[in-house]
């Protein structure tokens, strides 16, 4: 039996890979600043900018996964990001643990078409220089042959569970489930791609027991030809018996609220990814894993369901 170490559970990543985990008979360690006590794992604490308390969540692990949400603004990721990630290399590096990293799509920045593994990073944000950054570090270690590591990277994702995090959860289904309106950012009429929580963790499982996937990086199964925010809305509204009714936020919008709301003013810089359309491309990783994404239809009747509950 191999350990399976966790880096930040208690997440909408962490919630659904763990009993993916525990289904398949692997033994499980969660980190985290408190203590996370779930049933047939192992839980510890440990904040992971000081390497000897990483290095020490990381002893004895087969795999790595780091799933940690750092608060959503640039200082905690300017200042915490980098020794993270050193201290998790690094740490891996000493126990011959593989690390699989989950990323998000900043570091590309604006891109004019379909997002692959094989775009380029050009960062247009504060936030997209430091996952570039990081991203880079990484890669560096393993073409160094320092550490054996992947990169899984995930478009904005949505899923039962992922009231905290999701923008669509917190814009579509948390609002339609109080009776408000949906809400979109920009421009509600741009196809904008969304990978399912379910299916991201399942993909990661699926990664980490492939010795083949190692020293690369793959965009997680994310459904091809995405909804417009238009779409996507109606879609959901149906599931609450509810009328198509949004708020399309605009730029200028975002920023005045960012007066009185400090994560709008993280947001504000963002929302780039609003302006054009958001196509990210995994048939890199349903070819090689045969893997079918989960439908819009199904993932946000699931979606909805838990939020009716």
């Amino acid at each position: 039996m191999s350990l399976h170490t966790i880096l930040g559970a208690g997440g909408s990543i962490s919630n659904y890979l763990v009993p993916v985990l525990l289904e398949n008979n692997e033994q499980v360690r969660l980190v985290s600043r408190s203590m996370k006590n779930i049933p047939g794992t192992e839980s510890m604490t440990a904040d992971l900018n000081d390497a000897e308390q990483t290095r020490k969540a990381v002893a004895g692990s087969s795999v790595v996964y780091l799933l940690v949400g750092l608060d959503y603004n640039f200082k905690s990721w300017k200042s915490q990001w980098p020794k993270i990630i050193t201290n998790v290399i690094d740490a891996c590096a000493e126990s011959k643990a593989k690390l699989i990293f989950f990323d998000n799509v900043y570091m590309y920045g604006k891109v004019h078409g379909i997002m692959t593994e094989n775009t380029a990073f050009n960062p247009c944000s504060r936030k997209g220089e430091i996952r570039a950054a990081i991203a880079t570090e990484l890669l560096t270690a393993i073409k160094e042959g320092k550490i054996q590591a992947l990169i899984a990277r995930s478009a904005d994702f949505y899923g039962p569970g992922s009231d905290k995090t999701g923008m669509a959860n917190i814009m579509v289904f948390a609002n339609l489930a109080k009776k408000k309106n949906a809400q979109c950012l920009v421009d509600a009429n741009k196809p904008h791609s969304f990978t399912y929580v379910p299916d991201a963790a399942k993909a990661l499982y699926l990664l980490a027991k492939d010795d083949s996937a190692f020293n690369q990086t793959w965009h997680l199964p994310t459904r091809p030809n995405p909804l417009t925010g238009k779409e996507f809305i109606a879609l959901a509204s149906k599931e609450f018996n509810r009328l198509p009714k949004y708020t399309v936020f605009a730029p200028w919008m975002i920023k005045v609220l960012g007066l009185f709301i400090p994560v709008m003013t993280e947001i504000h810089e963002m929302l780039y990814q609003n302006e054009l359309p958001y196509i990210f491309d995994s048939s890199k990783f349903d070819d090689h894993f045969h893997f079918t994404p989960t439908s819009y239809e199904e993932g946000i009747k699931a979606s909805a369901a838990y939020y009716l509950k």
